[in-house]
């Protein structure tokens, strides 16, 4: 399903935007393609900050999968260049629960009052550049593989870095970009060694109950 972008949401910052997408919540149910729509090509980086935001705190059963798979899907186009965003119809159409969603959008808007004193436009080459934004879904893409990785207690690792990239790219900031990618690396190697010690486990433990 194409989601074609609202021009008039070009202008507004990212708490703005949040902002707007609360009011229209007060009005009724609020689905993937219309907040796609409602922010632009913006939208690639807010719906999927919105869509990780909550692995930070317990998921509601049914709903890591979901959300998952349209976040991978989202930031994969932003590895082809892609400036449209597009979704199957299926997720397009996911309505959030009207009260999960008021809470999700009331925690992103705190989130983001907080963000916006620290991002702000910065290495307009860096970040305004096409390879950028490609490897900003690259790396959302390897951090939400990571995400979904049924590794215990770990999914606010990934989601920190995504919520960077995903901010970073929203407010136009090479600099936050940078430091980003920094983090993906980091993150990237402590998966890596979790990975590494889940696989020498079963070997060790007799070892260590003998």
């Amino acid at each position: 399903m194409e989601i074609r972008p609202d021009s008039r949401q070009m202008h507004l910052r990212f708490s703005q935007e949040i902002k707007s997408l609360l009011q229209n919540l007060a009005e009724q149910p609020l689905t993937l393609g219309e907040i796609l729509a409602k922010t632009s090509e913006r939208g690639f980086s807010l719906v999927i900050a919105l869509l990780v935001l909550p692995f930070l705190f317990p998921m509601p059963p049914g709903l890591t999968g979901p959300f998952g798979a349209a976040c991978l899907i989202l930031s994969l186009q932003m590895v082809l260049g892609r400036r449209s965003p597009w979704l199957p119809k299926k997720i397009a159409n996911y309505k959030f629960p009207r009260r999960f969603a008021h809470v999700l959008l009331h925690n992103m808007r705190r989130v983001t009052r907080i963000v916006e004193k620290i991002a702000r436009p910065r290495l307009p080459k860096i970040a305004n550049s096409n390879w950028a934004w490609r490897f900003n879904g690259f790396c959302i893409s390897l951090l939400t593989l990571l995400l979904i990785t049924p590794i215990p207690f770990t999914n606010p690792i990934p989601t920190v870095g995504i919520l960077l990239l995903a901010v970073a790219t929203i407010e136009s900031d090479g600099l936050l970009m940078c430091i980003s990618y920094v983090f993906t690396v980091l993150i990237t190697g402590i998966f890596a060694f979790l990975g590494y010690a889940l696989w020498l486990a079963p070997s060790l433990l007799p070892a260590i109950f003998r």
